[in-house]
């Protein structure tokens, strides 16, 4: 198991924790805007904490391979409304943002983590709103926009040059003002990783590595290609990424059980089922009644 890690804002549950995707896109390639209107975004996220999401992550722009970026303007607008509701309602949200204006936006409207697929790289300003809000941030391997990220997934070790990238995107984060206990790193699994080249996998089995950076892991792995992939049919046609939810669950489990600090997932309940099952196994089941006494959400809500 990882060190243990504590984040400002964040809950401390003493497993791995579940974050829940809400998409307000009319695009993304999970859902395809099944969660575009922002009433039906703030109903979907609440029920995900009813099935036991620990954290909420709202994202209003799609980074599907091949996604043209929408403006700030709309991005906002479709966000805000979302995060201030969910946040207002006692859950924690976390905002998918490349943008500090977005970010600085929806961490003024209660969001109290910020998940930046860029590390930093698509707005020089994120550092300076990440440091001074004091929020918690997810720093993930990136080497460029959707339209193209493909095409930079060229690796001669891609587990050994992630790390570097990594870590180099980490020290300057912190050189330009972050403190380093709000940061959470991802190796950005889909993003500039070929799923016929087996980058993700490579990621994946090699997850403790990422220990030496010293900060916890997020992994983000739910219905990507490289699960699709994996699960195709003889004729050489992917499995429709909504059937890839079983596949996630395992990769959630082992994940888990390798220390992960945290799962972004669509499907919540057998996800947060996995962490349970993960976090008895580590243990022995030593700590049974606390998770039973664990509820699924929160009351309130």
């Amino acid at each position: 198991m990882a060190p243990k890690h504590t984040l400002p804002g964040l809950p401390d549950r003493g497993r791995c924790l579940v974050m829940g995707v809400v998409n307000v896109t009319p695009d993304s390639f999970s859902d395809g805007g099944a969660w575009f209107d922002p009433e039906r975004a703030i109903e979907h996220g609440l029920g995900l904490v009813g099935e036991g999401a620990d954290i909420i992550d709202v994202g209003g722009e799609s980074t599907r391979p091949g996604a043209q970026r929408v403006t700030s303007t709309e991005e906002l607008r479709r966000v805000e409304p979302v995060v201030r509701e969910l946040a207002s309602r006692g859950v924690a949200v976390s905002v998918d943002t490349m943008r500090a204006e977005v970010a600085a936006c929806a961490v003024e409207a209660g969001a109290v983590l910020v998940n930046d697929v860029s590390g930093g790289l698509a707005d020089p300003e994120m550092a300076r709103l990440v440091a001074s809000s004091g929020v918690a941030y997810v720093l993930m391997h990136w080497r460029g926009h959707s339209h193209d990220m493909q095409s930079r997934a060229v690796y001669t070790d891609v587990v050994q040059e992630v790390l570097d990238e990594l870590r180099d995107r980490m020290e300057a984060m912190i050189d330009a003002g972050v403190d380093p206990g709000q940061i959470v790193l991802d190796p950005g699994l889909g993003f500039s990783k070929r799923p016929d080249k087996a980058h993700n996998w490579a990621l994946l089995q090699h997850l403790d590595r990422f220990r030496e950076l010293g900060r916890p892991v997020l992994v983000a792995g739910s219905r990507k290609r490289f699960l699709s992939r994996l699960l195709g049919d003889a004729e050489g046609q992917d499995r429709p990424f909504v059937g890839c939810d079983a596949a996630t669950a395992a990769v959630t489990t082992l994940a888990a059980d390798r220390g992960a600090w945290a799962v972004r997932v669509h499907d919540v309940r057998p996800n947060a089922d996995a962490v349970r099952v993960a976090a008895a196994w580590s243990d022995g089941g030593a700590h049974l009644d606390e998770g039973r006494a664990e509820p699924m959400g929160r009351g309130g809500l």
